[in-house]
């Protein structure tokens, strides 16, 4: 059974950082493509970072580009966002999500209903 648990959400000023993880189990993140959302209350969900991560590949919405940084770290089986410079309409509940199949290239499709497994989320909050 594959699990997502997220962690390190919570609140800062507008241009400080936050790192989120997300920790996987039943899950093997060496050859994993994985990526992290946001929703906004009101907002459609939208993605931020993606990774292929036997490749290393990664993808991000121009939104977050410079800024955000999506990361493995295979040993402890975890998946990490370093958000630095952050600002108020990054606010939102952060979610870690991964596929369980994918064809043409993990980051051919990084719209949320090609992502099978997600975490509860955790709450970023940035104030001005």
């Amino acid at each position: 059974q594959v699990q997502l648990v997220e962690s390190g959400g919570g609140s800062v000023q507008a241009g400080g950082s936050l790192r989120l993880s997300c920790a996987a189990s039943g899950y093997a993140l060496r050859t994993a493509c994985m990526g992290w959302f946001r929703q906004a209350p009101g907002k459609e969900r939208e993605g931020v970072a993606f990774i292929a991560t036997r490749s290393g590949s990664t993808y991000y919405a121009d939104s977050v580009k410079g800024r955000f940084t999506i990361s493995q770290d295979n040993a402890k089986n975890t998946l990490t966002l370093q958000m630095n410079s952050l600002k108020p309409e990054d606010t939102a509940m952060y979610y870690c999500a991964a596929k369980q199949f994918w064809s043409g290239g993990c980051l051919s499709n990084t719209a949320p209903p090609a992502f099978a497994y997600w975490g509860q989320g955790t709450q970023v909050t940035v104030s001005s």
